[in-house]
């Protein structure tokens, strides 16, 4: 056990607190029914119906829902179990392509306590499930993806950091982990500052998509106070960067919030922007997604999927 460990755990312990503290006091309208995990297998497989699987269950439950729907489908899948003083789970990958190259595709299945976690992250675990069985007729030869759902990214990314330490990453060529992607209808690339080949690939498969750089898709630096599992990745030595959608017109107000970190906190507690306004709150719910925001990343994930060698 290290200082760094110990940091981790501090930090996911107050995080889990102050957010069962707050969301208790917020919760004054009652949840939406939660869909049976029966109705999301035999349903449809947008994205936005994906996401059911895990909106409004508790950590337990989603981390269930989500190698029972696997099971069900017939997906094969690896499990990767963890435990460690800051606490336990278990990660869910699924490899498709047979390449020595690996593009790492990440949607954590947990959540804050008391929000239903629909954009945190219930839509990217959808995309990403619809994806798995998209992706077999666009990956290159040369390729691998493997679409991986951990646990405990609350906790300090706890799911991936075990994951990184227990797992080789042998021939990891990128990683994208996906965060907020069910609200906004422009693009962020964030944790992104030095340039690297597969960042380049990134862009240019946004580029190729139509989309225009600080205009419909933004790269952005290292964020001070936000983070996601890809951060486990990049201390590993691997490209690796958050994904998310945001709506164009609060960009700059966004810009401004996730890159001051003292403005954040005035800003949490008076207005913060969309997607951030229902983030870690009862109010992420489902009813909250805008299905063309997570067509898009399921495209854009598709181009890069395309695009990576």
């Amino acid at each position: 056990m290290g200082l760094r460990e110990v940091g981790f755990y501090v930090r996911g312990r107050v995080n889990s607190g102050l957010a069962r503290a707050l969301n208790a006091r917020r919760a004054s309208v009652p949840p939406a029914p939660v869909a049976t995990v029966d109705d999301v297998i035999r349903g449809d497989d947008t994205p936005l119906a994906l996401s059911r699987l895990l909106e409004g269950r508790d950590d337990l439950a989603r981390e269930a829902a989500v190698a029972r729907f696997l099971t069900a489908r017939g997906i094969p899948f690896a499990t990767h179990r963890f435990e460690t003083f800051e606490g336990r789970g278990e990660n869910f990958a699924v490899d498709v392509g047979s390449g020595d190259r690996v593009l790492v595709l990440v949607a954590h299945h947990d959540a804050v306590p008391g929000s239903p976690g629909a954009n945190d992250n219930a839509a990217a675990v959808g995309i990403l499930l619809h994806l798995i069985g998209r992706a077999a007729a666009r990956v290159p030869p040369s390729l691998r993806v493997r679409f991986l759902f951990p646990a405990c990214e609350e906790r300090g990314y706890l799911g991936a950091r075990a994951y990184v330490r227990d797992v080789a990453l042998t021939g990891v060529a990128g990683v994208l982990s996906l965060e907020l992607c069910g609200i906004g209808d422009s693009l962020a690339v964030w944790d992104a500052g030095e340039e690297t080949p597969f960042l380049r690939t990134v862009g240019g498969a946004l580029d190729d998509l139509g989309l225009r750089r600080d205009e419909s898709w933004h790269q952005v630096g290292r964020i001070p106070v936000f983070g996601s599992d890809h951060r486990a990745f990049a201390a590993a030595g691997v490209p690796a960067y958050g994904f998310t959608v945001v709506p164009a017109q609060e960009a700059n107000a966004l810009r401004a919030f996730v890159l001051s970190p003292v403005r954040s906190a005035l800003m949490h507690a008076v207005r913060r922007p969309a997607p951030f306004d229902t983030y870690h709150t009862p109010g992420d719910s489902g009813a909250t997604l805008d299905p063309r925001a997570l067509d898009l990343v399921a495209r854009a994930l598709e181009a890069v999927i395309s695009s990576a060698r």
